[in-house]
Formats: C-alpha cells, structure tokens, sequence
C-alpha cells in the first residue's frame, strides 16, 4: 500500500470492525502510584511459593502454614475459612498463620482446630488463639520449627496481598514425603485464595481534557487454565454519575457473568456474557484486541480518552471489581498533567527532572541548587503560587520552606499538595516569568517533632537532662482519620530500662502529661504531650537516646517512627568527654614535668648569663681594672664552648 493509501487505513479498518492501533499513540502506561481509581481482587489457588507432602499422615496432627506478605498496609482484616472434607472434623488440625501487625477473622466449624498465629483476630473468629510461633528469620526455619514440633507438614502457602483465604482440610498420601517449596506452586488441592490486584496502570491522550475514563481488564491467554466461566462483580459509588466504560478482555470461547451494583456504565465484552437479573440469557459480546495497544485505541475510539485503569490479570473463575468514587481522571498518574505550555519547554522538564519539592504532614521543602538551573539561564528569583512566598538564595542554592497551609498551597485528598513555583529570568531590562504547576506527594507515616518550649515552632534534636521538653506526634490519614490513634511512645537511653511516656493516648511516666493538640485539619490527626528526663543523683548521662512512637488503627495496622536525640545535661564539665581517671592523671602528670623541665631550663640560662660579679664576691685588695679584665676574661672563657656548639 503506497503512502498516499496510508490516511485510508484508518477508514479501512473501521469498515472491517478492527481497531486502529495508532490511535494510542502518545498514550503510554504508567503504574497507578498515587490512591488507584478502582480496588481489583480475584481468585487463584496459585501461590508464590509453596508445597505439599504426606510426612504429616504418620503424627497426631495435619499442619498447614500459611504465611502471608503486604504490598501496602491492609484496610480490611483477612478472612481465613478453614473447612473439612466430606468426612468431617474426623483428625485433630493445626493451623500456623503468618501475618505481622494484621488483623485476621479465623472461623472454622471444627472445634478443635489448633491455631498458632501473630495476626490480631477480630471477634467474629470462632478459633482459640494458641501461642505464637516463634519469630523465623526465613522460610527454611519456620518450616523446620514445624517438623521439629509436629512431626510434619500438610502443606505450605506463601499468600501475597489475599482479602479471603478458604483452606480445605485434608491430607493426601500422593503427595510428596518431603515438603519442599516451589515457585507459583498450584495449591488447588487445599486452599483458594481471593487476592488484590495492585499493578494496576493508567494514561490520558496528551490533550485530554474529557472526564470520560475507561478501565480495561485483560485476562492473561493460558492454554492450560480449566476456567471457561468468569463471574465478575462490579460496584460503584452510590449517587454518582460517571461517564465512564468498562471493557472485559478474554480469549473468545469463556463466558462472562456479569452483576452490577449501584452502576449505570457502558461495557464491552469480548466472549459471551450473561448479566444476573436483567438478561440471564447468553448475550454475544464483541471481537476486541488482544493487546495493550489495541485496547487502549478501541476506549480512544470510543471517545474516553482517559484510561484510568489497566490491569493484566490471570484467568480467574470468580473477579471482584470496585470503582472508587473519587475523581478518576486527576488520580491515573502521580505526575500531574501539565498546564498550557509555555514558549519554552526547558524550565518545565527541568524542574519535573530534579523534582526538588519536597513535604512532610505539615510542610514544603523546596531546594535547587544554582548548577541545575545552568540550562534555563538567568534565573534571579522563585517564588511559590503566592508571590510573597520568595526562596532565600545564597552562592550554591534556592531554597524555600513554608507550612501546607501557606503560599497558596491547595491540599488534594488522597494526600498530595499542589501549588506553582514561579521562575523569574533577567531577559535584558525585563523579567520573563516562567509558571510550572507540580504536585507534592505527602508521605502516609508517622512524623515526630521533638520542641524545646511549648509553643511548637522551631523542632530541635537535643534532649536537656532535668528540663520539660515537648514531643509532637503527626501523620496524615485522608480515610478515616478518626481511627487512627496514637498506641505508645517510649524514651530509650543506653544503659537504662526503656521507659514508657505515653500509652493509649494517656501519661505513663513520671514527670509525664498529655496535652492538647491544635486544631484538627483536613484528615491530619496531631497528638502532643510533655516530659522531664531525669537522672538519679550520681546516675551517668547518657549521651544521646531514641524517642519511639507508635501509632495504629483500629485494623491493628501499625506505623512507627525514631528520633535520634543527643543528651544535654547542663551541670556536665565541658571538654572532658570519654576522660577517664587514668588521661587525667597523665595529663596531670605530662604538664607537672613539662613545667619542672621548663623552670630548670629557665634557671640554667639565667644563672650562665649573670655578671660574674653577681655570682662571687671580689676581693677588695684587687685594683679596679684588674678586677674588671678578671670578669671580661672570664665571660669571653664562658662565651667560647657555646660558640663551638652551635659551628657544630
């Protein structure tokens, strides 16, 4: 086809029912890193790493261990069902459930079933709660605590960011002697796990101003998956109107089974579907591309020309899919989009290239060194949104610091803060402005401010022995702030019991109170209190110490923060540091012989420089020139040998 045929190829294609690829062009993937606009769970009994052997069939227990790993802090406490066979809770079960600072519900109809877990159970588990297994360094520890304490083990599953655990009691003499874990290791046999998708992608067209957002979900092609029915449930926000599309991606022959719940949206369908209460009879759906470009170009065809989520996905018999109710189109990159250009393109890559701005739960930090703005040329001041708000500037750098609620700065849900830094370049007798928007990412931790006085303003890292000092604890929680609280906080200094400050919001320690905190914020939670470090009389000082905070939410998710800290005590000696009493003595020592050999040397010259006259009496009888010939021969006699020594 020769290139004048090329601008039908579009035409072409549409008269064909295909898809032009081209038309993503400019469109390309990036991972969702800000909150995403959907939650995506599904289905699998494939595990990272796991195994199954027969070795427990032969003790009084089958032993089934599953240890599980987060992405991201979990919102909702994991749901762990454990069921027997067809013949019942016949053989006493041990459960050994690994997951640090989670809250799990364990429910199983078997009484006696035995669990050994460090997750927190919630009240809805219907399981005693046994001993915790020991803390394991790695896998191969676990596992042999395991065999060393019961003799073997059932099975193993290494779980990645699962909502809902079903474990199926049971054992099989087929199975391997030996448990030995393997990689994406099929566990069909025991346990179905449903778990969260969080790779999930997104991108607009350049010049995308549309709130017409698509979510495309792709299911992986593998010839070897038995599953031929996909049951997809979808909800969305209640009372909200969305202009939006879902597009379902799988190979022709499975079948889609569709619920909605709240959902008024478009959707296309590769396959066949069924829609629960509406249509329950087969429906045909539509031949879709089977790549990520493909797909992209067919929402872009569509006219949603914002791809607010993608997600690749293994084939799953059973799909959970929830779209959140904040605004899609402003959440599909951390990197915003970009205002109007500008005549020059330069300041706006460049800035976005260092990414010097920089928050915390209450602050803006913005540092460029003078080096990196080589490129852009004369720039003789910044300043924020608020013009008022001008960095300071020495021979090296900008710099500028200025709390979240100044400058200007607008403060988006889901923890980002915007503004503008302002460029202003000498360009002959005028100033050119130069306008770049950035956003400012808020870090979801736990922040600690240690204050000398209880105003709050200028934080310090000094501790002061037997002097109030004023502890701030702050973090940023947009969900549900009311549920976070702060768990503990304790003061630890070498060679001294840890001691507890503050424990669920009130004073443990002596000499400890809590205070007030300022006024709430947008979903900023702030927690302050007061202590005096003391030192028993004749107790030694330690020169520095660590403030430990926890803070928690009701899920038993847990964030913690250290301060290092360095001990001022003001009746100390100065420049005595690390002097024991043996440096002391030498110094001591060291300066008394010095001060001997100095005052014998001074006494040496002073009695070899005196008039002879001075050192011995001259007789009386003695002329006058005579004696003085006698003390001039005498000084030159004294004069030679010194003179002798030094030629030497």
């Amino acid at each position: 086809m020769g290139p004048r045929a090329a601008p039908l190829l579009p035409l072409l294609l549409a008269l064909l029912g295909r898809t032009d690829p081209g038309r993503a062009e400019g469109c390309d993937l990036q991972p969702v890193t800000a909150e995403p606009p959907i939650t995506l769970s599904y289905a699998t009994s494939t595990v990272p790493r796991g195994c199954a052997s027969s070795s427990s069939m032969g003790t009084s227990h089958e032993v089934h261990v599953l240890s599980v790993e987060w992405s991201k802090a979990p919102a909702l406490p994991l749901k762990v069902l454990v069921t027997p066979r067809a013949v019942g809770c016949a053989r006493s079960a041990v459960l050994i459930l690994l997951c640090s600072y989670c809250s799990a519900t364990i429910t199983s109809p078997c009484p006696d079933l035995l669990v050994h877990t460090d997750a927190h159970l919630s009240s809805g588990s219907t399981v005693t709660k046994s001993p915790k297994p020991p803390v394991a360094t790695g896998e191969g520890q676990l596992l042999a605590w395991v065999e060393d304490t019961y003799g073997g083990i059932t099975s193993y599953s290494e779980l990645q960011d699962p909502r809902l655990v079903q474990l199926r009691l049971g054992e099989d003499a087929g199975n391997p002697l030996d448990c030995i874990p393997q990689k994406h290791f099929n566990a069909t046999q025991h346990l179905e796990t449903e778990v969260f998708f969080h790779g999930v992608k997104g991108c607009a067209h350049g010049d995308a101003q549309s709130t017409r957002a698509a979510h495309i979900v792709h299911l992986q092609h593998d010839p070897s998956s038995p599953v031929t029915e996909v049951n997809l449930s979808l909800s969305c926000p209640k009372g909200v109107i969305t202009n939006q599309i879902l597009i379902l991606q799988s190979r022709t022959n499975l079948t889609w089974s569709l619920s909605f719940n709240n959902c008024d949206i478009q959707f296309l369908v590769s396959g066949n579907y069924t829609i629960a209460a509406i249509a329950p009879r087969l429906l045909p759906g539509e031949l879709l591309p089977d790549t990520e470009r493909g797909l992209i170009a067919k929402a872009f065809e569509k006219n949603y020309s914002v791809i607010a989520s993608y997600s690749t996905i293994p084939a799953s018999a059973r799909i959970s899919l929830e779209i959140q109710k904040h605004e899609v189109v402003r959440r599909t990159s951390e990197t915003p989009t970009p205002p109007a250009p500008t005549a020059d393109p330069l300041p706006y890559a460049l800035l976005f290239m260092l990414h010097p701005w920089k928050c915390t739960d209450e602050t803006m930090e913005i540092v460029i060194a003078r080096s990196h703005l080589e490129p852009i040329k004369d720039v003789v001041n910044i300043t924020l949104r608020d013009i008022s708000c001008q960095a300071e500037k020495n021979a090296t750098h900008f710099m500028l610091k200025t709390p979240l609620s100044h400058c200007g700065t607008l403060l988006e849900g889901r923890g980002h803060a915007n503004n503008e830094l302002i460029l202003s370049q000498a360009k002959g007798a005028a100033l050119r402005s130069v306008r770049v928007a950035f956003q400012c990412k808020i870090p979801r931790e736990l922040f600690l401010r240690l204050f000398p006085t209880a105003a709050f303003e200028v934080p310090q890292t000094e501790l002061e022995v037997n002097k109030e000092a004023f502890v701030q604890a702050s973090m940023r929680w947009e969900d549900h702030p009311a549920d976070l609280q702060l768990k503990e906080c304790w003061l630890v200094a070498p060679g001294r019991e840890p001691e507890l400050l503050v424990q669920g919001g009130e004073a443990r320690g002596e000499g400890v109170a809590v205070m007030e905190g300022p006024p709430s914020t947008r979903g900023r939670k702030v927690w302050r209190f007061r202590f005096t470090y003391a030192v028993p009389e004749g107790g030694r000082v330690p020169f520095s110490a660590t403030l430990k905070c926890k803070a928690g939410l009701q899920n038993n998710t847990i964030f913690e923060k250290v301060l290092e800290v360095t001990v001022k005590d003001s009746w100390r000696p100065p420049n005595t540091r690390g002097l024991g009493l043996a440096a002391v003595l030498g110094i001591t020592f060291g300066a008394f012989l010095i001060g001997a050999l100095l005052t014998a040397g001074l006494w040496y010259i002073y009695s070899h420089t005196r008039p002879i006259s001075k050192l011995q009496p001259v007789s009386s009888t003695a002329p006058a020139s005579e004696s003085s010939s006698t003390n001039h021969s005498i000084g030159s006699t004294q004069s030679t040998p010194c003179s002798t020594s030094s030629m030497a």
